[in-house]
């Protein structure tokens, strides 16, 4: 029996025996050392609040009856493992979107190291490496997943990246998206009737409006999950990629699309083919891989890829 069962069963025979129950009746029932009841009486007591007095010369414990107030056990209950995972989430929370959402969480440790003791100072051990992440405003992070979750209405000043331009945009959002350490709004944009996606960290000056509109779960899925990467918008073209028998062995591990499609060749080379919309993102990845990958089709992509490769040598030229 486990911890979290042995304190259910403490905390209902203390409830249902108002004159006390005996250690060694409490031993029977949950099936445990006396060392191990006296332990889990003083978790019970010491950490969840519960009104438990004993009496030394009977050797039995009882809840202390209050009229204004019936005990009863917190509602959510953790293993130790579950801790251990909740802590290390909170960790890399941390490490993503300048700690926006574990600041969110507050500071758990203190409140779970009564669960599991000591090992809460040990959380340092655990190294989440933070890279390519953007700096993000807590009030615009916290106002965006309120709209998202109350289903809310958008409006917010938006400066595009590409072109550094600013407008207004009036939106209803539909999905929060986590990609690549940033947080992205994928919504509908009411001017323009087009679905978009935001960079969270290219938002000011959000404020909440009236009932978000909802858009059809098939149609979002449509949209922002058919092309390659975070950008929004329906596939126009395969592209087929060749990876050398040396980069097989990471890529062939990898998943760059839910649709993709793979194979090895007999030289032991590997072949990657996914759905893309905008080429830039894909060619980016691919780039990552150097002589190791090169873009067989279509022939447009290839060019691109030709271009890049051309325009980067020239910065080292002379």
């Amino acid at each position: 029996m486990d911890r979290y069962e042995r304190i259910v069963r403490l905390h209902r025979l203390l409830k249902l025996n108002r004159t006390g129950v005996s250690v060694d009746k409490l031993m029977d029932d949950i099936e445990a050392s006396r060392a191990t009841v006296y332990r889990d009486i003083a978790f019970l007591r010491d950490a969840l609040g519960a009104p438990i007095e004993s009496d030394n010369d009977t050797h039995r414990f009882k809840y202390v009856p209050d009229p204004t107030h019936d005990f009863e056990l917190p509602g959510v209950w953790l293993s130790p493992e579950e801790v251990y995972a909740l802590l290390v989430a909170r960790q890399a929370l941390n490490t993503q979107s300048d700690g926006a959402l574990a600041d969110a969480l507050g500071d758990l440790g203190p409140r779970l190291r009564a669960i599991v003791g000591t090992s809460v100072d040990h959380l340092a051990r655990v190294r989440v490496l933070r890279q390519g992440s953007r700096k993000l405003d807590n009030t615009v992070f916290r106002t965006v997943i309120g709209a998202v979750l109350e289903r809310k209405r958008l409006s917010f000043q938006y400066r595009a990246r590409s072109t550094g331009d600013g407008s207004m945009r009036n939106t209803s959002p539909q999905r929060l998206t986590h990609y690549r350490d940033n947080w992205y709004l994928d919504a509908l944009d009411h001017d323009r009737r087009q679905l978009r996606s935001f960079a969270l960290d290219r938002i000011a000056a959000p404020n909440l409006g009236p009932i978000a509109e909802d858009w059809p779960d098939a149609e979002l899925d449509a949209h922002f999950a058919q092309s390659y990467g975070i950008f929004s918008g329906p596939a126009r073209a395969w592209a087929t990629i060749r990876f050398s028998a040396h980069a097989a062995r990471w890529v062939a591990d990898e998943r760059w699309h839910a649709q993709q499609k793979s194979r090895f060749l007999p030289d032991g080379r590997f072949e990657l083919q996914v759905p893309f919309g905008n080429a830039r993102e894909l060619l980016m990845d691919v780039l990552r891989y150097g002589p190791d990958a090169e873009v067989i089709t279509p022939v447009s992509l290839r060019e691109e890829m030709k271009q890049l490769l051309t325009l980067a040598l020239v910065g080292y030229a002379g």
